[in-house]
């Protein structure tokens, strides 16, 4: 019996792979397809052409939406890694007054929506001129209480005696973090940089919001503005989508591994 349950479990897991997997295999084959082969039924193209990816290079600014995009996820998720571990540890290992007031006012911020942060961020970018700039692109993601909440989790976990031999050493309070207790948290900081890496890759309100000129335009604007331009071209469509989407899933291919440890221990933290 357990035999039956097991295999039919293994069942469903495949057929609710394939249904996951099956959108995203139809749009890379769709962008391998030439105009005249979008309406028949067939998955598989019969003349496969490159022509579709070498009309979305030429024809939009997908480059310079690319680079926006990279430019703008790497440099949050450095700024997040560096500037969440050390509020998670000051937070996590530090005593001073009001400390769980502070964790529990920066907690509280992950129950405001972003739609509501929309407004006061865009009359902010307008006093100090940060409208279709890369700046007003990134202020908002620089730091984010879901990752001081994850990065002191982990901290919490680490032995105080770690972190005093580090002062009986001499190390400043910033060494012990930077030398001692940094290093050990490296399964959190990869869970935490992919989070945040894919979350700055994929967001589209704010810098939908923000931006004003095609070039400033990150890919997913500008892969949704061109496909309301390209109306019916759906090749064109399903390509820009691709090219948009390969990142993210090298992302999940190479770093599989880290995503679920990080998640799995972040649970098991007290």
């Amino acid at each position: 019996m357990n035999r039956f349950y097991t295999a039919l479990a293994y069942i469903l897991l495949a057929l609710g792979g394939v249904v996951m997997v099956f959108p995203f295999v139809w749009m890379l084959l769709t962008s391998l397809k030439p105009f005249g082969e979008l309406f028949n039924l067939e998955v598989w193209p019969r003349d496969p052409t490159l022509d579709n990816y070498r009309e979305v290079l030429t024809r939009t600014d997908f480059p310079r939406w690319f680079l926006n995009s990279l430019g703008i996820a790497g440099i949050t998720t450095a700024t997040v890694l560096f500037f969440d571990s050390l509020v998670g540890y000051t937070l996590a290992k530090l005593r001073f007054p009001g400390k769980e007031i502070v964790f529990v006012l920066i907690l509280s911020t992950l129950m405001v929506p972003t739609e509501m942060l929309v407004i006061p961020w865009y009359v902010m970018s307008v006093g100090y001129g940060w409208v279709d700039t890369y700046w007003g692109l990134l202020f908002p993601g620089l730091i984010s209480a879901f990752g001081v909440f994850l990065m002191r989790q982990f901290f919490q976990s680490l032995p105080s005696e770690l972190m005093d031999a580090g002062r009986i050493d001499g190390l400043s309070e910033f060494g012990v973090f930077w030398r001692v207790a940094f290093p050990l948290v490296r399964p959190g900081l990869a869970a935490l940089g992919i989070f945040t890496f894919l979350g700055n890759w994929n967001a589209f309100l704010w810098p939908l919001v923000i931006t004003q000129s095609p070039a400033m335009r990150t890919l997913p604007v500008g892969v949704a503005l061109f496909s309301g331009e390209a109306n019916t071209a759906w090749h064109l469509i399903m390509t820009a989508s691709s090219l948009a989407v390969l990142p993210v899933l090298l992302v999940f291919l190479f770093f599989q591994k880290q995503i679920i440890e990080g998640v799995v221990l972040t649970g098991v933290k007290g």
